[in-house]
């Protein structure tokens, strides 16, 4: 249990990271320079001021010199990537296999929200998020199964994205979401990686049909976040989907 607590400040602290990716990388800042400062006041933030997921309790939400509302996202975000962590080392071990899965799900996580608040998916993180995804193996002869899965994936994508376009007269896909794909499949394998595609789909059925009727801009469903879900609800339970599977195909 203790280790667990461990892991889980661990990914709190990668956490608090990833809100420096979410808020600056959009806005092409560096995500080193400035240090920390307070949005509204531009004061910088003391040591203490930036405890993840604490300092924000403590300071009930709010900056401890102008006393302007702090978002929400910054203590969600540093508790869901905490999450992400202990549940990966329950699922692979406290283990570089582990943490690799666990930051790459962080990436993912960065990308779903900017993807949500933006529109946009910054080509820096979704590279480090593949990459991270094709090196987290256990032995060379992994590293290689896993870099064959991404380019499988990221070809099968891109000869889609061509079809569909044509057949459909615009843009069908992104590259963005060719590279999320290729991310899936380093993680998944093929089987599990479709599988895993197919359940993002369905989860981001009923957003989809609630933005019929509304207008083009609104109907922008970003995809990214349903695909990340899909893609953790398999790798969490992919001993049940490969049963499944197996069964179902023999």
């Amino acid at each position: 249990m203790s280790e667990l607590f461990f892991v889980f400040i661990i990914g709190a602290a990668i956490g608090s990271f990833l809100n420096v990716l979410i808020l600056r990388t959009p806005r092409d800042e560096s995500v080193s320079f400035p240090a920390s400062h307070c949005m509204s006041c531009n004061t910088p933030l003391r040591a203490w001021h930036n405890i993840p997921i604490l300092s924000w309790l403590f300071l009930r939400g709010k900056c401890a010199f102008c006393g302007e509302k702090i978002s929400v996202q910054y203590p969600f975000i540093e508790a869901l990537s905490g999450l992400i962590f202990v549940f990966s080392a329950i699922k692979l071990g406290v283990s570089v296999q582990g943490f690799g899965v666990a930051l790459t799900f962080d990436l993912l996580l960065a990308l779903s929200v900017i993807d949500y608040r933006y529109k946009m998916v910054p080509d820096s993180i979704n590279l480090a998020a593949l990459t991270v995804a094709m090196i987290s193996a256990t032995s060379l002869g992994q590293l290689g199964y896993n870099f064959t899965n991404a380019l499988l994936f990221a070809g099968g994508f891109t000869l889609l994205r061509f079809y569909l376009s044509y057949a459909i007269k615009k843009e069908a896909m992104g590259e963005a979401d060719i590279m999320i794909a290729a991310t899936m499949g380093a993680l998944l394998g093929v089987k599990l990686g479709l599988v895993a595609i197919f359940v993002g789909a369905v989860i981001a059925l009923p957003a989809l049909l609630l933005t019929q009727g509304e207008s083009e801009d609104s109907k922008q469903l970003p995809f990214i976040p349903f695909l990340a879900m899909g893609c953790w609800i398999v790798l969490m339970f992919d001993t049940y989907v490969s049963a499944y599977l197996a069964g179902l195909y023999g």
